[in-house]
């Protein structure tokens, strides 16, 4: 007796295994223990160059009266406008001192961090933005030292970090071994809050993204209110940010394969959840596949 089989019909695969995560997702992401050198020689590097910078004092002076002119010529509001809003609250000048000495580095560290483990095509691209902006100002820095507002006699204002506290600068500048009291221009408070809420807006989807926008307004109003910055300081800061991410573009499609990464690895997590819950209910009852008998000749 001959007999005819037919091989059994395929077996689905499980939908785990069809809908793995992209690799892309991971794939730019660098290792670690690089970036972690990185950054902190990029960081010593800057902090060792700002010191460079110090003790132009005479310098210092003659271009911040050089700058009070040029925005009295551009007809600049008076940094004394938002100072004087400061000043009718001890507590808000005082928390205004604690965002300035506070949130400057934490936000972005914070802001690095997020974008290295959930977007990690778009750190990279935040990173070498940062990275070139700071150099800039380094730059700048070391050919254009300024003194801040807040130093400024013809300025009339007030160094509420000193009267009111916190402050993270000495009282005599010419002594002060923590920082380098005229790297004014331009302000990399204002230049590292406008990447942080662009860096965020770019690489999320929410429709309320645009609200990361109220940081750098904040720090602006900070940084003139206390007297540490100019408003041309933060203009030069937009200035050089601008031509950086002109020139360092981030990647084509880079938002979309994240998004589809992270919606894959939800889809997979949902489908093993899936797939352990049958298999317990149902493994036992399970009947071995066969090959079915279609037919037979004598």
């Amino acid at each position: 007796m001959e007999s005819r089989t037919e091989p059994a019909e395929a077996e689905p695969e499980p939908a785990a295994a069809i809908r793995r995560p992209s690799p892309h997702s991971t794939a730019a992401r660098p290792p670690l223990v690089r970036e972690l050198l990185l950054v902190v020689g990029l960081f010593v590097v800057y902090k060792v160059g700002r010191q460079l910078a110090d003790g132009h004092t005479a310098e210092a002076f003659r271009n911040a009266n050089r700058v009070w002119d040029w925005e009295r010529t551009l007809h600049l509001p008076g940094e004394g406008s938002v100072q004087g809003a400061l000043l009718h609250s001890d507590t808000l000048v005082h928390l205004a001192n604690t965002y300035y000495a506070t949130v400057h580095f934490p936000a972005t560290v914070a802001f690095l961090v997020w974008m290295y483990l959930r977007r990690p095509v778009h750190y990279v691209w935040a990173r070498r933005v940062l990275a070139a902006v700071t150099a800039a100002a380094l730059a700048l820095h070391l050919t254009f030292p300024l003194a801040p507002p807040r130093l400024l006699a013809t300025a009339g204002l007030v160094d509420t970090g000193q009267v009111y506290g916190p402050t993270v600068y000495g009282a005599h500048p010419a002594t002060d071994e923590m920082a380098n009291q005229f790297a004014a221009m331009p302000s990399l408070h204002f230049g590292w809050a406008l990447m942080v809420a662009i860096g965020l807006i770019a690489a999320t989807r929410s429709r309320l993204r645009w609200l990361w926008l109220l940081h750098p307004l904040l720090t602006l109003l900070v940084i003139v209110g206390t007297a540490n910055h100019y408003w041309l300081d933060a203009i030069v800061a937009t200035a050089l940010l601008g031509i950086a991410l002109a020139v360092i573009r981030l990647p084509r499609g880079a938002g979309a394969t994240e998004a589809h990464g992270l919606v894959a690895a939800e889809a997979s997590e949902e489908a093993d959840a899936e797939a352990g819950n049958s298999g317990g209910a149902g493994g036992a009852g399970e009947k071995e596949s066969v090959p079915e008998l279609v037919g037979a000749r004598r």
